[in-house]
């Protein structure tokens, strides 16, 4: 035997990962790749969907378990979600993995990380919840159940730092997925849209509420702007059946339904390539901008939230930027006009999206910054983040400091 082999055969490294929704299964197929580049051999299990799997984990539960969306159904499911992250959570540490890495999902996985991390097991968060928009001083409380955390975003690891928390800056999968250089030409054959007629893309949200508070603004606008250019033409894409129903419930009810009606057209999914088919974009502020950012497309940002929680976030200060657009948080300025709350108008919206169908010269001077801004979160990020949780698996483990372990579940 050489002097150098080890008489200790090593174990495959094990890995846990928790995805809960069908962004984090992209995210953690992309990881689960990369991960096994570095460790071939290595068992992973968890929770994810068709994506996770075929990227060759065991799912021990299906991502659809914890894809439940708004106050009620979370009350309904919440007796069955305590069991399910009990039971997971136990198994886990049973099982003693190198790494639990949750992905997104934080009122699940951020309880689960905290607990194992209390137990010896090494933690990662994939993907920062919003601390750079409003309290800050989560990214303390996260820095209790992860041991690192996976930023999307690059001012994010410079708040968890103020904090004492380890956090990485890894890229975003979108500015991978998509091209620097978007083909607007095969776009709109691809969606037998002609060439010449200016298009407005309308997406008002995916979910039913955003839809609800957004729909009519969004078609009293659009109606305006129709008004001023006839040939135009109007799409709007349904992420789902509900969003589809819900849409068709606003548009039947509004007064403008009839006048759009020649210029509009409604179609399944493809918001990514009508995107990138459209000249201006009007749609609901979230993660949608920064798609529209990356198809190089000007875009009018509108959103509204129940006045109820707008009046509890301004009065108790909670919200902590200038900006809300992701395509202004990044580049630290408005490049893209934001319409919020009660300036979120029918007027206000159809004046910024006629400006730009007006001025080619300001959609111009847009491309170079939204071409930099792509770059910068350019960073292969499934490849990064592996980089991230393999780096911090070969560290030496520091103790614990030991927290008071709660018997029961609450608060977990």
């Amino acid at each position: 035997m050489d002097i150098f082999d080890d008489p200790v055969p090593t174990r495959a490294k094990r890995i846990v990962l928790v995805a809960g929704e069908a962004s984090g299964d992209l995210l953690g197929a992309g990881l689960i790749e990369q991960l096994r580049q570095r460790w071939p051999a290595a068992e992973i299990v968890g929770i994810g969907g068709e994506a996770m799997r075929e990227a060759g984990m065991e799912t021990w539960h299906d991502a659809s378990e914890l894809a439940v969306m708004g106050l009620a159904e979370v009350l309904r499911h919440l007796p069955r979600l305590l069991k399910l992250r009990r039971e997971l959570r136990q198994r886990v540490l049973d099982w003693q993995p190198d790494v639990f890495i949750g992905i997104d999902a934080p009122d699940f996985n951020l309880g689960v990380e905290k607990w194992l991390k209390q137990r010896g097991i090494r933690t990662v968060h994939y993907v920062s919840p919003s601390v750079w928009a409003w309290r800050e001083k989560r990214a303390e409380k996260i820095g209790l159940s992860a041991d690192r955390v996976l930023c999307l975003f690059p001012m994010e690891p410079e708040i968890y730092a103020r904090h004492g928390v380890d956090a990485r800056f890894v890229g975003h999968p979108l500015a991978d997925e998509m091209p620097l250089q978007p083909d607007r030409g095969n776009a709109r054959a691809a969606l037998g849209i002609d060439p010449l007629p200016p298009l407005l893309a309308l997406l008002p949200g995916s979910r039913v509420g955003e839809i609800e508070r957004l729909g009519a603004d969004f078609l009293a606008a659009a109606a305006r702007v129709l008004a001023e250019q006839p040939d135009l033409r109007i799409v709007v894409p349904m992420a789902n059946p509900q969003a589809h129903e819900a849409f068709k419930r606003v548009l039947a009810a509004h007064p403008d339904r009839d006048a759009l009606a020649p210029a509009l057209r409604e179609i399944s999914g493809q918001a990514r390539t009508l995107m990138i088919a459209s000249d201006v974009i009007l749609l609901a502020s979230g993660t949608a901008t920064l798609e529209a950012m990356l198809a190089k497309r000007p875009m009018v940002v509108g959103y509204k939230v129940a006045p109820l929680t707008y009046r509890m976030v301004k009065g108790l200060g909670m919200l902590k930027v200038d900006h809300y657009a992701l395509p202004n948080v990044l580049a630290g300025e408005c490049v893209v006009p934001e319409l919020m709350q009660h300036d979120c108008t029918p007027d206000n919206l159809a004046r910024e999206i006629l400006r730009w169908l007006r001025d080619p010269a300001a959609v111009a001077a847009l491309q170079p910054r939204f071409l930099a801004l792509h770059r910068q979160l350019r960073c292969d990020a499934s490849t990064q983040a592996a980089d991230a949780v393999v780096d911090l698996v070969v560290e030496p483990m520091v103790e614990p400091v030991p927290e008071p372990v709660a018997s029961n579940d609450a608060g977990r």
